[in-house]
This record gives structure tokens, C-alpha cells and sequence, in this order.
């Protein structure tokens, strides 16, 4: 079991742990959400600090099954929580952060996303961002499903150069971000946060990390995640509904990815070789 997690460190300088706990689909459903608090609640026990949610999963309801999950232990989370880009204009950003700290029963969030590029100006959105960074609302701000020319473009902006993340679905099968937006990302210091490094499920399945997982003895899930957590300046938040899945998610932290399988990953999924259009889902 690893002593510490291991981070990487936001333009600000602040470190983040490379392995955080997501929320999409939770607080959908009243009848899981003992297990789902007691699943985020295990993560905390085992030092996964940073917790990821948003406005839009279960319409807040994910929100407030965090709420519960860190009562009494806020000082050790880093909460992250994104707006809708239909709630990011100038006064829009502040009541919907306003609605989120309710939910969250928080007085900070920690980085505030916009949840994807909208109609709303990127300027008014910036200009919202930092008027909650003055307030004492939110520590750091940052974008989600960004590609590069929109990440070009926020740099652009006045006070576009505080953005530190970008949160964009990465793994093993959707690979397509390394060929410019991960790149330009690590010149830049941004850190790239993976949603879904495990594609929802579907590599833990995958017959093709089956031989790189029985080297390690561990699951093909195990193998994906551990992938996406090698690569420089990336931090995974893998959902986790029950406890057991937490602990194989912790566990992956100790996997140590050879040359050799990474060569065998590569081949298997291979990296991109031209420009794609950044995936979402």
C-alpha cells in the first residue's frame, strides 16, 4: 500500500494527488447513496484527498451526496465542482457557484471548472471566475473538454493565463488529445485531469491488457488506470461506487508500468499519428 499518493503540481504551484475520486452518475438513485457516501468516505481514509463533482451530475444530487461524504473532514479535501456553460455568464457563475457551495454545505470550492465550452464569452466566465477567486469562493479555477485552439484562445483573455486544468476524457482508447493538446498542456504546466480513465467500465474488460495485468497480478481495470496515471502531468478520477472498488483504484497506485508493457500498451492502442477532434462523452 503506497505511504503517499503521488502529485503533480497546478500552475499555481499547489500540489495535486495524481488520483482523485469522481462522481458522475452518483446521487441518481436514493437507494444507493449510503454506499456511495461510504465509498467516497473509504477514499478519504485512504488518503485520496481530491474529489471531483459538478452542477449537472443528478441535477446537484452528486453534490450533495459529497456534502455528506466529507461532513466534518473538509479541511482534508480537495473539492473540485464545474458550472454548466448555460449558468457561466458574469452573474451566472456566481449563483450557480452560490447553489453548489449550498449543496456541497461548504463555504470554498477548491477548482471550479466550466464544465465545457459554451455561448456564453470565455470572458465573461473569466471575469466571473476571478470575481469568486476575490470572494473567498473558489481557490482555482479551470476549463473541461477544451481542445487546443479553445485552450489557445483562454490564454488569450485577460486573466485567461490563471486556468489550471483542463478535465477531458483520457485513456487507453481515447488517445487522441496526445497528439497537440497534451503536449501543449505539459509546456504550459496545466495538468490534464481524465475523466472516465477507464472508459466507463468497458477496459476493465479488455482482452488485450489481460497479459500486462497478469504480470502484475492485477485486473485489466487496474492496468488502465495505472496507464493513465503514468502519464506526465495527468491526474485520474475514476468513479467508484462500492468500497472494494475504491480499494482496487488504490491499489493501482502501486503498479509500475515497465518498458515492456507500455511498449505492449502502445501497440494494443496505438497513439495517435494526425490530429483528432478531442473526444467527449
Amino acid at each position: 500500500m503506497p505511504s503517499t499518493i503521488r502529485t503533480t503540481r497546478l500552475p499555481s504551484g499547489e500540489a495535486v494527488q495524481v488520483l482523485g475520486q469522481g462522481t458522475w452518475k452518483m446521487g441518481e438513485n436514493v437507494s444507493r447513496r449510503t454506499d456511495e457516501v461510504n465509498a467516497l468516505k473509504l477514499g478519504l481514509d485512504l488518503g485520496i484527498k481530491l474529489i471531483d463533482t459538478a452542477e449537472m451530475y443528478a441535477s446537484g444530487g452528486a453534490e450533495e451526496v459529497v456534502a455528506q461524504a466529507i461532513a466534518g473532514r473538509r479541511a482534508e479535501t480537495f473539492l473540485v465542482s464545474k458550472v454548466l456553460p448555460s449558468n457561466a455568464s458574469r452573474a451566472g457563475v456566481q449563483r450557480a457557484c452560490e447553489n453548489s457551495l449550498k449543496r456541497l454545505a461548504t463555504d470554498r470550492i477548491d477548482l471550479y471548472l466550466l464544465h465545457w465550452p459554451g455561448s456564453v464569452p470565455l470572458s465573461e466566465t473569466v471575469e466571473g471566475f476571478e470575481a469568486l477567486k476575490r470572494a473567498g469562493k473558489i481557490r482555482h479555477w479551470g476549463v473541461s473538454n477544451f481542445d487546443t485552439e479553445e485552450m489557445e484562445g483562454l490564454a488569450g483573455l485577460p486573466d485567461g493565463g490563471h486556468v489550471q486544468t483542463n478535465q477531458v476524457l483520457y485513456n487507453l482508447v481515447r488517445r487522441g488529445l496526445e497528439f497537440d493538446l497534451a503536449p501543449w498542456s505539459r509546456k504550459r504546466g496545466i495538468p490534464l485531469m481524465a475523466y472516465s480513465p477507464v472508459e466507463q467500465g468497458a477496459l476493465a474488460r479488455n482482452a488485450r491488457l489481460d497479459a500486462v495485468a497478469a504480470r502484475h497480478n492485477a485486473t485489466a481495470a487496474q492496468i488502465a488506470l495505472a496507464w493513465v496515471m503514468h502519464q506526465e502531468g495527468v491526474i485520474a478520477i475514476p468513479k467508484a461506487s462500492s468500497q472494494e472498488h475504491v480499494r482496487q483504484n488504490f491499489a493501482a497506485l502501486d503498479i509500475k508500468l515497465t518498458s515492456q508493457d507500455l511498449a505492449e500498451l502502445d501497440r494494443a492502442f496505438p497513439p495517435p499519428t494526425r490530429k483528432r477532434g478531442l473526444e467527449m462523452i
